[in-house]
């Protein structure tokens, strides 16, 4: 009967550790991506400032994203684990977005960075790779004139040590402008490396850095 006992009881832990291994999922980096605001707003959709008012001319982060070396990606990982807003930083105004990260991107990596570790992560990110800074000491500013594409990648490259990936949109006249910037990340969340793919999509080889 004891022995019984014990299989049963092995047999139950043995789905409970397959189940978490579901759950948490395996990946090969992640995707950290940053948005500049002027060109999401400088397009034919347009937007609106937050109740707070006009945020500080910088990138702003997007997303810390899983990912596959096949260009794929998991999502909506886990839906026992919801979002939690006291995890992360106080606000009124972007809890949507934060809990739409969180259950899409955050819950695939939480084998590896619980709730307050995957936006410490991305905040950790975003101060090491101070994009703007990194794009101004290069000559290349928000001022709404055109750059080269290259030399934005060599501008980044230089001081973060690896080569993004440049997403460009379009501004309401048909320009193509700089967008968002991907850098790829280790799956501990820490550190830059090369990225294994590029997500798909072009920008012209010149692109405008619309002012905000």
């Amino acid at each position: 009967m004891e022995h019984k006992y014990c299989s049963i009881l092995f047999k139950l832990l043995i789905l409970q550790c397959l189940s978490l291994l579901c759950v948490s999922q395996d990946f090969d980096f992640f995707y950290f991506v940053q948005q500049w605001p002027a060109s999401y707003c400088d397009t034919k959709q347009s937007c609106c400032y937050p109740t707070s008012g006009k945020p500080a001319a910088d990138f702003s982060i997007h997303g810390l994203w899983p990912n596959y070396k096949d260009g794929s990606y998991p999502s909506n990982c886990d839906a026992d684990s919801p979002f939690n807003q006291a995890e992360a930083c106080p606000s009124s105004n972007s809890v949507g977005f934060w809990t739409h990260e969180w259950v899409k991107h955050g819950t695939c990596s939480e084998s590896v960075l619980d709730q307050h570790g995957y936006f410490a992560s991305a905040l950790n990110l975003k101060q090491r790779s101070s994009l703007l800074q990194s794009l101004n000491r290069a000559g290349i500013e928000a001022d709404g004139k055109s750059y080269s594409l290259q030399n934005i990648k060599e501008a980044l490259k230089e001081v973060i040590g690896y080569t993004p990936w440049i997403e460009c949109n379009t501004d309401a006249s048909g320009n193509s402008q700089l967008y968002q910037i991907y850098l790829c990340v280790d799956t501990s969340g820490s550190d830059f490396i090369e990225c294994p793919v590029f997500p798909k999509g072009k920008c012209s080889s010149a692109i405008e850095f619309p002012s905000f």
